[in-house]
């Protein structure tokens, strides 16, 4: 009996320590990787302009009501700038401030859903496509190179046509989208990876396909892939903001910034300001992301390991 407790006792040490190194090792890992990352002036600029513009979207309540967003005051309407009206009045006279700080929710939310939703089903075909090869590589890759064949922006604006102006069609139609280059860029890192020894020793252990694919493959391929869907979040949210500046976006009144560049047009002599602010926060969601991509790029390629 005492020799079982001193077993259990001796297991649960040994547990204890094991677990102790793996967050050991975590923690190095990611002192590592800030290092690197660090490393990159304008990539820490693009962090903290990405931060600002998260905190913004989430705590947008807070720093201003959503009322003042629809609230029209026919008195106050085309305001220049003020203390009063941090950035104008627009055409009905509500505060352009608070449309700019709670468009962010709308900008933010597209870039990131579209992106994610992409990078499942982009992983799911062309980690298929890489690792199955033969038909299967086939067939996916064909239906791929059609849909390829069609500028991003124009099958977006298509796929909106066919299924209507929603928020929900406009994410849909930007993932579909955004698929074909994650099936591609996908494909052709796991094609590097499944010729991996620790892949084949995993087959010789009868480890089935799909376990393979996501405990080894695809885990091993997240260098590349993470950069990418960080930058691909810039260009879904400059998809959205032009297509809602065509109007087969997001729709008035809801304070999107590409519809608010739509709103605007007919004001950019007298008040230069309704186009300015929006503008300025696409080009910065859009800059902040590809900086944030390029520090990733640089923290994750092993060959900048010193």
């Amino acid at each position: 009996m005492h020799l079982l407790i001193r077993v259990l006792k001796q297991n649960m040490r040994m547990g204890v320590g094991a677990v102790n190194r793996q967050k050991s090792r975590t923690r190095e890992q990611f002192r590592e990787f800030w290092r690197r990352y660090r490393k990159n002036k304008s990539a820490v600029v693009g962090l903290i302009i990405l931060v600002f513009l998260i905190g913004m979207a989430l705590f947008a309540d807070l720093i201003i009501p959503y009322s003042k967003c629809v609230e029209q005051v026919g008195a106050e309407r085309l305001q220049l700038p003020s203390a009063a009206h941090f950035f104008g009045t627009d055409e009905f006279g509500r505060d352009l401030f608070a449309r700019v700080v709670h468009g962010s929710r709308y900008s933010l939310f597209i870039g990131v859903a579209t992106s994610l939703m992409a990078l499942v089903a982009g992983a799911i075909l062309g980690a298929s496509a890489g690792y199955f090869g033969g038909m299967v590589d086939n067939i996916i890759c064909r239906i791929i190179d059609v849909f390829m064949c069609v500028p991003p922006i124009l099958l977006s604006l298509a796929v909106v046509a066919a299924i209507g102006t929603s928020m929900q069609n406009l994410i849909i139609a930007i993932t579909i989208s955004c698929i074909p280059g994650n099936v591609r860029l996908i494909r052709s890192v796991v094609l590097t990876v499944a010729e991996q020894d620790y892949v084949e020793v995993a087959r010789s252990y009868g480890a089935s396909n799909a376990r393979i694919i996501f405990r080894y493959v695809l885990p091993n391929a997240m260098g590349p892939i993470i950069v990418n869907t960080t930058m691909a979040i810039s260009d879904m949210i400059l998809s959205a903001a032009g297509l809602s500046f065509i109007g087969m976006g997001i729709q008035p009144p809801s304070p999107e910034w590409g519809a608010l560049l739509s709103a605007a047009q007919s004001y950019i002599f007298t008040s230069p300001y309704l186009l300015f602010f929006p503008g300025i926060f696409i080009v910065l969601s859009s800059l902040s992301f590809n900086l944030v991509g390029d520090g990733l790029t640089d923290a994750l390629d092993p060959k900048l390991k010193n």
